[in-house]
């Protein structure tokens, strides 16, 4: 315990306040294997962030860890840009094995920097290129990148209104709460009539002024754009996650990424899916955008497909390519041996074992019993995830949000009865590290307890996690009271 109060007691005057991380879980890791990390006072925790999604098969996988000292043993170069090797033959072959069969066939694969924002910054560049236009287009809650050059396309403030100021982000899809403030399905509706509204006054040059009505069910919906209105100044691209984990664990419908699929397709738009956390069987798919049938032009991936270790590539198709193919360099890092050896054995094994289905089932069933855990706390206000990437969103259940008329029959709701509760998410995550449980927190505000455990992980430790975190919830529980959070340690 000395020992781990001396290592933590150092970064704070070393380091700057931004390494998030410590302030929240201040533990010093040792060991690791699987989903179990051994902190250096010798306590056990069951890690459900897994890396911040980088480990698919937990920590030193015994594939990853082989597929590594087989580079390291063979004196190979550890890192050379562009230039073919056969670790990096082998990453290609591995990863165009597991592609979305409608791109598949006419996939370029294309290295990058390390990171996600990398792969972010080269997808950009190309599509730019690809179509002479610069304007790339998100949506609310992102988490592409961090960038000056992302500010359009990573924003993670709320939408609000029908009237964004030109140049916002689209609206994301979700129910909690709609941002429109309708029941679903009527708010994925009206998102992509938003989206497909602004796409044909320019994009980002112009407000939509396109009526959006909602219809009762069975009747035809109400006029929306044709497929051939004018397209003023038409961005380079449009960017969505299939499921935002930074932004509160919030799954697109698939009926909208299929719309919006459609809708780009229409205009000749590139649509750039970002799998950077959702990829390599995460949400119950190897690619989240397999759940919708969409073909995407560009895929972002990132984290896991480095078996644990920094890699990036954007993949894209084939007649992206050109004369106006961006040329530079995309960062000096795009040859990381190492990388591509553990990420080509997690893809192997992911792909051979088949464990995006067990993702698929398993997360079914910890969804459906976390949503009747929920039932036991009126400071759970919903829970929600795809494969084995969860949220739990917490909610102040002694406070009110402000209403919105109630348009019972026509689809309309209120919006969710009690506030999100950002206090309330920061004392479950501290809990749960009391009772030797990792996981993390996020959302825009943030009030999201989210669980991302390896695609490893047994039935017998789902148990224990569920057991675990609701424990630390009822711990929560009993020492809220009169809309305010009083420490449990006190």
């Amino acid at each position: 315990m000395a020992v781990t109060e001396e290592i933590l007691r150092r970064p704070p005057a070393r380091e700057p306040a931004a390494r998030t991380y410590p302030q929240a879980l201040p533990v010093v890791p040792v060991r690791a294997r699987g989903l179990t990390v051994e902190g250096a006072d010798g306590r056990r925790y069951l890690d459900c962030l897994s890396g911040a999604g980088t480990l698919a098969l937990g920590h030193n996988h015994p594939v990853v860890l082989d597929a590594i000292r087989k580079v390291l043993d063979s004196g190979a170069p550890l890192n050379v840009p562009d230039l073919t090797t056969p670790v990096e033959e082998t990453f290609v072959t591995e990863l165009l094995r597991t592609l979305p069969p409608g791109l598949r066939d006419r996939a370029r694969v294309r290295f990058c920097g390390p990171a996600a924002t990398d792969a972010v910054t080269a997808a950009r560049a190309l599509v730019r290129a690809a179509t002479g236009r610069t304007a790339i287009l998100g949506f609310t809650g992102s988490g592409h990148s961090v960038s000056a050059d992302a500010v359009k396309a990573s924003d993670s403030t709320q939408f609000t209104g029908l009237t964004a100021p030109s140049g916002s982000p689209l609206p994301y899809p979700q129910d909690f709460p709609c941002p429109f403030g309708v029941a679903r399905p009527y708010g994925a509706e009206l998102a992509a009539r938003w989206d497909q509204a602004t796409l044909d006054d320019g994009g980002t040059d112009a407000q939509s002024s396109v009526p959006i009505t909602v219809t009762e069910p069975g009747q035809p919906p109400s006029p929306e754009p044709s497929a051939d209105a004018g397209i003023p100044t038409p961005p380079a691209g449009v960017i969505l996650e299939p499921v935002q984990d930074e932004g509160g664990v919030i799954p697109a419908p698939d009926a909208w990424v299929r719309r919006m699929r459609q809708i780009t397709a229409a205009r000749s738009i590139p649509l750039i899916v970002d799998e950077s956390q959702t990829g390599v069987g995460r949400t119950g798919a190897f690619w989240a955008v397999e759940h919708s049938g969409v073909t995407p032009d560009v895929m972002i991936l990132s984290r896991a497909i480095g078996g644990s270790l920094p890699l990036a590539v954007v993949v894209h198709r084939d007649d992206l390519l050109g004369a106006g193919e961006p040329t530079s360099p995309t960062g000096p890092y795009r040859g990381n041996q190492l990388a591509m050896a553990a990420g080509a054995a997690t893809l192997a094994h992911v792909r051979r074992h088949r464990l995006a289905e067990r993702s698929a089932t398993l997360g079914s069933r910890l969804l459906r019993q976390l949503r009747s855990l929920a039932d036991d706390f009126t400071c759970v206000g919903e829970v929600r995830g795809r494969g084995l990437m969860i949220g739990v969103e917490l909610v102040d259940p002694e406070a009110h949000s402000d209403q919105i008329p109630d348009g019972a029959g026509h689809g309309y709701t209120t919006r969710p009865p009690h506030p999100p509760a950002p206090r309330l998410a920061t004392a479950v995550q501290r809990e749960c590290l009391r009772r030797g449980l990792i996981v993390g927190v996020g959302g825009g505000h943030p009030s999201v307890v989210r669980l991302l455990p390896p695609l490893t992980i047994t039935d017998e430790q789902a148990d224990a996690v569920l057991d675990r975190l609701a424990d630390a919830l009822t711990a929560v529980a009993r020492h809220h009271h009169s809309g305010h959070l009083t420490d449990p340690a006190q």
